[in-house]
């Protein structure tokens, strides 16, 4: 369902292709530990740019008791406004679509970080972000 593709295969009708990053929690930067609390979804073709957080705070709190959790959430809080766009969002939400998940996505050093951009093909972005979700942060059961 994702994985590396090349952007020279052919399509089915009806098939994007999407990059993907995973939002990481990384409290002590130095240490390198970080806990998967999002994905940052999009799609070009079809004009579709999403950030999901679930933040799992007790996984968290286990790398970092002292960490203050909502200065945390009202930081990860804005990813998914930059994508959704409009002034409210700030300057970077101004900015076209691709120049929005290409800031999201840069490299930092800060507590909040992103994976490599990874890609893949897909129909259906919202069911790619539910199947990223269930595979790259949540706990299994």
């Amino acid at each position: 369902m994702h994985g590396a593709e090349s952007r020279d295969d052919p399509q089915p009708a009806g098939t994007h292709h999407y990059d993907y990053a995973v939002v990481r929690v990384v409290p002590r930067v130095e240490r390198e530990e970080f806990v998967n609390v999002g994905v940052i979804l999009s799609c070009e073709s079809s004009r579709y740019l999403e950030a999901r957080i679930e933040l799992d705070e007790g996984r968290v709190l286990a790398l970092a008791p002292d960490l203050d959790l909502d200065s945390l959430r009202r930081h990860l809080d804005t990813l998914p406004a930059i994508c959704h766009g409009g002034a409210q969002a700030g300057p970077i939400g101004l900015l076209p679509l691709r120049a929005r998940f290409h800031w999201l996505t840069a490299r930092r050093s800060s507590i909040i970080q992103t994976s490599p951009v990874h890609t893949g093909k897909c129909g259906d972005m919202p069911a790619i972000m539910e199947h990223l979700l269930q595979r790259m942060v949540r706990t299994p059961t």
